[in-house]
């Protein structure tokens, strides 16, 4: 059990059969009423983010969340199967549980996996991914006066926009937090 006075951001546990993973604390402490402590969480099974306000003094169920180094191996239909490359073992996950993790994803991409008590909850990507352009619009003579962008679209389906600069069958960095174009690669 940990005391809610304790908590601090990167923490993990459990409240209300949920898990939770600290992003910040406020303290409030005045004269005459107890510590009252606002944490703002994210729910680690639904993404959800929000804010839940203890008394100073309660307590709560420490969830050790575990991560698992894993490769991306391939699409099987319904779900994205992964490989532990120590144990050579292998789980599917459901798509509908990653659709924003499936732009990103090629094979044989190193993803670290959170596990609790045998539940995936969820895939942590690298912030930055090499993907191959497969379709670019070509780029128009007098448009370089200033950062124009242009539509291209990622081996994996996702749609960015890159400089005028660069052509289809180029490979470039993709950030995973926001989708956007980073840099060559």
């Amino acid at each position: 059990m940990i005391i809610v006075n304790d908590l601090r951001p990167g923490i993990t546990f459990e409240y209300e059969n949920n898990i939770y993973s600290v992003l910040d604390v406020d303290r409030n402490k005045t004269a005459m009423r107890q510590m009252i402590v606002k944490v703002k969480v994210k729910n680690l099974r639904t993404g959800v983010i929000n804010e839940i306000s203890f008394t100073g003094g309660d307590k709560v169920e420490q969830a050790q969340v575990e991560k698992k180094k894993m490769q991306y191996l391939y699409d099987d239909g319904d779900s994205l199967v992964f490989m532990d490359n120590n144990t050579y073992e292998q789980i599917a996950i459901p798509k509908d549980n990653l659709k924003w993790e499936m732009n990103f994803l090629t094979a044989n991409l190193e993803v670290e996996i959170s596990m609790y008590e045998n539940e995936i909850l969820g895939l942590v990507l690298p912030d930055k991914v090499e993907l191959e352009l497969v379709e670019c619009e070509a780029a128009v003579k007098g448009d370089t006066a200033t950062s124009a962008l242009k539509n291209a679209k990622c081996e994996t389906g996702l749609e960015i926009k890159v400089p005028l600069f660069i052509e289809q069958g180029e490979h470039v960095l993709v950030s995973t937090i926001d989708g956007k174009y980073s840099s060559r690669a």
